[in-house]
């Protein structure tokens, strides 16, 4: 097995390498593990996730070994990127790969258990959470802080922002980090990187105006563009969801 740590990883670097061995018969579960499985473990005074991705198909076993860097260590160092920038995120210790000479076999994220009190899914499911639009605001001007340091999360989605509310001082730390680029982002994009966020027009139209002061554009026109987005979102991912339906109906 390879693992690299962190500079604070490297003092508790036995127990950590012995919380990967036995990742699948220790730890607390935080996740189904249809994917890819994330575990809660005690390190002495303080708690750390470790996140195992699930063994690749044939093709990305050989790519993953010779050609890409894997989930893992592109997890590992798009957290420090983003820590760099100031950007939240819960902190890396280390990442750990198992490769045989050919082949590509599993991986293991290790970061720091942050604390949250919501993440972004919790307003799209209860309009009513307290001060849910002085959040969604926060969030907004989060996001567009990303885009101006040329940062495009290609997983924004409800689940991978961790909000803590701090008496309104709102803090935001992105989480499942494999999938970024690092590139000025023109308006589309801007706009696009919104679209698996929220169906609900309500909450693209708050978000479009706090956006439209920020980037000094008319509202309307960023309302359109991001509402364009998640409608087509929205729509492939419903054809996804019925084709799904079809496919598990002819298999029973």
């Amino acid at each position: 097995m390879k693992i690299i740590f962190a500079e604070t990883g490297k003092r508790k670097k036995e127990a950590i390498l012995n919380c990967i061995e036995n990742f699948n018969s220790e730890g607390e579960s935080l996740n189904d593990g249809q994917r890819n499985s994330i575990k809660i473990f005690d390190l002495e005074a303080e708690k750390i996730n470790i996140k195992s991705f699930k063994i690749p198909n044939a093709v990305n076993k050989i790519v993953y070994r010779f050609f890409r860097k894997s989930k893992a260590e592109r997890s590992f160092q798009y957290a420090n990127h983003l820590i760099s920038n100031n950007i939240g995120t819960p902190f890396p210790i280390a990442f750990a790969e198992n490769k045989s000479g050919l082949t590509f076999k599993d991986s293991y994220f290790v970061s720091e258990h942050l604390d949250c009190d919501l993440t972004f899914r919790e307003l799209v499911t209860n309009p009513d959470y307290p001060n849910h639009e002085e959040i969604l605001r926060a969030f907004t001007r989060f996001t567009f802080n990303l885009h101006e340091q040329e940062i495009e999360f290609l997983d924004h989605s409800p689940g991978n922002t961790l909000i803590q509310l701090n008496n309104g001082d709102y803090k935001f730390f992105l989480v499942d980090l494999n999938r970024m680029n690092f590139k000025k982002l023109n308006f589309e994009e801007r706009m696009k990187n919104f679209a698996r966020l929220t169906p609900k027009k309500e909450m693209i139209e708050v978000m479009a105006n706090e956006y439209a002061h920020l980037i000094n554009k008319p509202e309307a026109e960023v309302f359109e563009k991001m509402w364009f987005f998640t409608n087509q979102f929205q729509e492939k991912f419903q054809r996804k969801k019925e084709l799904k339906k079809k496919l598990r109906f002819w298999k029973s």
